[in-house]
């Protein structure tokens, strides 16, 4: 696939991603109460604001400042164009992969725009369970992050299959 057209498909679905993430931490900030959790469907979900310091689930909520603007906003802004550059420069990679990358790079790219926006900050407000077994709380981008990484997993463990056959 040419590069035109790879550069068509990262932005196509990194705006989707990030607009869509956005609009849904928008009505989290606006509406959604700022001390607790509301219950939804038997208490397998929960929905309320909270802001996260820290990478996926809180982890690093820890550390410093300094250190999480090092590894969170620099690093991470460094990794996402280090993907860019992979995803457009890649000529070989097929469409499902890139489109899976793409939606890493997405998830990574509106979660580092909270972050530079929100002194640090990104804003989460979705908790999925069962009974005592439950996730942290995690936005959108964090499911994009998710579904791309499992998409190009996917795909990845298919062309070793194949290639185990032949």
């Amino acid at each position: 696939m040419n590069i035109r057209n790879r550069i068509k498909i990262i932005l196509l679905v990194s705006l989707a991603g990030v607009g869509f993430d956005q609009f849904t931490k928008a009505l989290a900030t606006q509406h959604l109460s700022k001390t607790g959790m509301v219950s939804y469907f038997n208490d397998m979900l929960r929905i309320g604001y909270t802001e996260n310091v820290g990478a996926f689930l809180g982890l690093g909520n820890d550390l410093p400042e300094h250190y999480r603007f090092w590894i969170f906003v620099v690093a991470v802004g460094a990794l996402l164009l280090g993907l860019l550059s992979y995803l457009i420069l890649n000529v070989r990679q097929p469409t499902y992969p890139l489109i899976g990358l793409s939606l890493v790079f997405s998830g990574g790219l509106s979660n580092f725009y909270d972050r530079v926006i929100n002194n640090g900050a990104v804003v989460d407000f979705i908790n999925i369970g069962f009974g005592p077994i439950r996730t942290g709380v995690f936005n959108l981008a964090d499911m994009l992050i998710l579904i791309g990484l499992f998409m190009s997993l996917h795909l990845t463990s298919k062309q070793s299959i194949e290639v185990i056959r032949v």
